[in-house]
């Protein structure tokens, strides 16, 4: 029961004012009298999406797809290349700038391009989530392996323990806080890189649906397919704090004893 009230007291006031958005979205569109081809109400844009939900499903699975590829190499590679980073000192400093050049480059003038260069195929979506979703999770790692205490460093050296070692036993569990808060940034970036990547080419999928939508005037299936990426980044997001709380099971014991 503790658990449950808890887990309510957290749900309970992001609940209430989403409601309390929609409520008035809802009542904004009755008492004005907007088109529906304008702006569609809350109620109407659920009618339409349960409506709809056979073509919303069809067109969820290849962006759901790639964003879980697209962000499975992001994280690969930004692991692997911040360990490479700690150990290297000139390596980091060498890369940095280019990670970051990396990212002022616009989405919307890159996404044709690859897609140009690649096709309209699975890879050119992948390499744009990837992308997207990199930097933060590499420069939270980075950062994260910085913050070590100097104390255990020295401890493990005095100890005797290889570089290696010490990484493993100290300067990787001192980041996975900030790896985490970076893991929560990319991913509320990833459905949003596989959408665009979608506009750019594709045959299916949440952008090529939005797109299709908004050429025919529909706004309300526009709006349905939007609160199902919502949803989606809402599910990926709840997924992370999951996998937070089981890879750092003392978390919840310290915020135990400070209860």
């Amino acid at each position: 029961m503790p658990k449950q009230s808890s887990f309510f007291a957290r749900v309970w006031p992001a609940a209430l004012a989403i409601g309390f958005l929609l409520a008035a979205w809802q009542l904004y569109v009755d008492l004005s009298g907007l088109s529906p081809t304008l702006l569609p109400s809350p109620a109407r844009i659920a009618q339409q999406a349960w409506i709809h939900r056979q073509a919303l499903l069809d067109n969820s699975v290849p962006t759901i797809r790639a964003t879980l590829l697209g962000f499975s190499c992001s994280l690969t590679a930004a692991f692997l290349l911040s360990i490479v980073m700690d150990f290297s000192r000139p390596l980091r400093r060498a890369l940095f700038p280019v990670f970051i050049i990396s990212q002022t480059l616009p989405l919307v003038a890159i996404a044709p391009l690859v897609v140009l260069w690649f096709g309209f195929g699975l890879m050119p979506k992948i390499m744009l989530v990837a992308l997207v979703t990199f930097f933060p999770m590499l420069v939270a790692l980075v950062q994260g392996y910085q913050a070590t205490e100097q104390e255990i460093a020295l401890l493990l050296h005095a100890m005797g323990a290889s570089r290696w070692r010490a990484f493993r036993l100290a300067r990787l569990p001192s980041a996975l806080p900030l790896f985490f808060a970076g893991l929560r940034i990319s991913i509320t970036y990833a459905v949003v890189g596989a959408i665009f990547a979608e506009y750019s080419g594709a045959a299916r999928g949440l952008g090529i649906y939005i797109l299709n939508a908004k050429n025919n005037f529909r706004p309300d299936l526009v709006l349905a397919a939007v609160a199902v990426s919502a949803t989606l980044t809402l599910i990926l997001f709840g997924m992370t704090a999951l996998i937070q709380r089981l890879a750092m099971p003392w978390i919840r014991f310290e915020q135990a004893a400070a209860r």
